[in-house]
């Protein structure tokens, strides 16, 4: 528990008072983020905002990660390393698309294939990574099987388990970024998911099969660790979240969006809740199927069914104010999360 909130403060105070210094390097290089042509008018006051951003509490979440483990004693472990190099991972993939759009000044970065294929392999090492490593118990960061609140069904064999968590970590950085659109609310959606994973961490800890021999313990790799990384990446967004709030002052772009899609997903898959992870991140999967219907629908008809896609957009063109927008959707996610964790508890009572 020391090292959990170690960590956690240590992110937050080093994301909070670096962002400041980071928006002055990155308006000192001319470091602004291009607009959409085609997006709603009121987004071309952001014109020239820094963005990049993301870079901060991915820094920040490291830095609280190995800070809290040298302070409390507590060593590292192979879950963690893992989860936060997946995180990392796709911070560069987002930080190179975020620098092309700089670099052209266009709303458009990497390739829709190159951005994929750049998740795709860092996943894939990822997977098969998260299947090796045992530790004295057996136990490895994860196993080939699919996951609700533990794992269910046989083993799917490590082909078909390495194909599941490229879909994992491709849909879930993806979805994080079609919400990144307004200012805070990827950030802010995002923060209520990490605190249900520090939670989750810890029961799983309390409740794991190598201390408490019970038909429902659970067989986690490195169930006390795996609640610091969550803690050290919440830290640093909501560190980064003061300055990204509305109006930004600072965007967290495809650097920021990507990583925390990262970081979800393999806490997802470590702490085998791999499903869960849909009800828990119920705003995403809302706002990425908007998209989906909204390409669709137009493909097959050639109208729209949105005035404008994702659907945070659409808001905004009915003319509800950002924040509202905002501060709306980081209640749908509030309460995605507290149905998630109500299943989490509930499907672990005796029956």
């Amino acid at each position: 528990m020391k090292t959990i909130i170690v960590s956690g403060a240590v992110a937050l105070v080093t994301a909070l008072l670096g962002t400041p210094l980071f928006i002055g390097l990155l308006r000192r290089k001319g470091y602004g983020q291009p607009i959409r042509v085609e997006g709603p008018k009121s987004h071309e006051t952001k014109r020239g905002t820094p963005t990049m951003g993301g870079a901060v509490f991915v820094i920040a979440s490291l830095i609280g990660y190995v800070v809290g483990h040298v302070a409390t004693g507590m060593p590292m472990s192979a879950s963690g390393v893992l989860v936060l190099l997946l995180m990392t991972g796709l911070g560069l993939v987002g930080f190179i698309d975020d620098f092309i759009k700089i670099f052209r000044q266009t709303s458009l970065g990497l390739r829709g294939g190159a951005k994929l294929a750049g998740q795709a392999v860092i996943a894939a090492v990822f997977a098969i990574e998260v299947l090796q490593r045992p530790d004295g118990f057996g136990l490895t960061p994860a196993d080939a099987h699919v996951a609700f609140l533990r794992d269910i069904g046989p083993a799917i064999g490590t082909l078909p388990f390495v194909i599941w968590v490229v879909i994992i970590v491709a849909g879930t950085s993806n979805a994080v970024n079609l919400t990144d659109g307004l200012d805070g609310l990827a950030a802010g959606a995002t923060v209520p998911i990490l605190a249900a994973y520090v939670l989750i961490g810890i029961w799983q800890e309390r409740n794991d099969v190598t201390v408490v021999l019970a038909p429902q313990a659970y067989q986690i790799r490195d169930p006390a660790d795996l609640p610091v990384v969550a803690a050290a990446v919440l830290g640093g967004c909501v560190g980064f979240l003061w300055w990204n709030a509305p109006p930004a002052r600072i965007f967290m772009g495809d650097t920021g969006s990507l990583a925390l899609g990262g970081v979800l997903a393999g806490l997802a898959i470590c702490t085998k809740t791999q499903l869960l992870l849909i009800i828990l991140g119920g705003l995403f999967v809302i706002i990425t199927m908007s998209d989906v219907i909204q390409v669709g629908y137009f493909k097959m008809t050639r109208r729209r069914v949105f005035k404008m896609a994702p659907l945070q957009h659409h808001f905004e063109m009915l003319g509800w104010a950002e924040t509202t927008i905002v501060i709306r959707f980081w209640l749908i996610s509030g309460l995605c999360v507290a149905l998630g964790l109500g299943i989490f508890y509930v499907a672990w009572l005796p029956r």
